[in-house]
C-alpha cells in the first residue's frame, strides 16, 4: 500500500520533470510533501526565463484586473500550478489529489528530520548535458516580486548548522559506544581467558 507521506527533495530537479512526476503519484492516491522548491531548475538561461515570465504576468482580466487570474511569485507555489496545470483540477478526483500535495520554501520543521527522496528521471544533472544552460527557481521568482530568499536563506543556514551539530553528536555518540563495547569485550575476554586457564 502506500507510504503515510512521501517527502522530497526539489533540490537539483527540472520543474516540469518533477511536476509530471509528482502529478502522476497524486492521482494515484500517494500523498507528496516537495520541499526546498526554491531550488528547483529551470532549463534555460535565467534573462530568457524572466522575459516569458513577464509575459505571463501581464495575462489580467480587461475589466477588472482585481478579479484575476492571480499569478504567484513564490517558488513553492510556481511548482504548485506546474502540478495543478497537469491534474484535472475541476472534477472531484483532481481536487482531492491536489489536497494530496504540500510544497515549501526550504525544510520546514516537520520535515527536517525527516528521510527526503530524489526523483532520478527529474534530476538536471541525469537529463541535461553539462553545457546546457538553466536556471534556480529561487532566482527567477525573486526577479519578479518574490520578497522572501533572503530570510529562506538565513533559515536554511541556521536549519544546515542545527544538523551538522547534530549529525556530529551522533557520530560521537556511536563511536563512545564501540569504544565502551571494545573495553569491555577486552576485559570479558581476558577474564574467561583467566577461568579456562585455571581448569573451571
Amino acid at each position: 500500500m502506500f507510504k503515510k507521506v512521501v517527502v522530497v527533495d526539489g533540490r537539483g530537479h527540472l520543474l516540469g520533470r518533477l511536476a509530471s512526476v509528482v502529478a502522476k503519484q497524486l492521482l494515484e492516491g500517494q500523498p507528496v510533501t516537495v520541499v526546498r522548491c526554491d531550488e528547483i531548475n529551470i532549463s534555460g538561461h535565467l534573462a530568457n526565463n524572466r522575459i516569458k515570465f513577464m509575459k505571463y504576468l501581464r495575462k489580467r482580466m480587461n475589466t477588472n484586473p482585481k478579479r484575476g487570474p492571480y499569478h504567484y511569485r513564490a517558488p513553492s507555489m510556481i511548482f504548485f500550478k506546474a502540478v495543478r496545470g497537469m491534474v484535472p483540477r475541476k472534477t472531484p478526483h483532481g481536487q482531492a489529489a491536489l489536497a494530496r500535495l504540500k510544497v515549501f520554501d526550504g525544510v520546514p520543521h516537520p520535515y527536517d528530520t525527516k528521510k527526503k527522496m530524489v526523483v532520478p528521471q527529474a534530476l538536471r544533472v541525469l537529463k541535461m548535458t553539462p553545457s546546457s544552460q538553466y536556471c534556480v527557481l529561487g532566482d527567477l521568482a525573486s526577479s519578479v516580486g518574490w520578497k522572501h530568499q533572503d530570510l529562506v536563506a538565513r533559515l536554511e543556514a541556521k536549519r544546515k548548522a542545527k544538523a551538522t551539530t547534530w549529525h556530529q553528536s551522533k557520530l560521537d555518540k556511536v563511536k563512545a559506544k564501540e569504544q565502551a563495547f571494545n573495553k569491555v569485550k577486552g576485559t570479558l575476554g581476558a577474564h574467561l581467558k583467566t577461568i579456562h586457564d585455571s581448569g573451571y
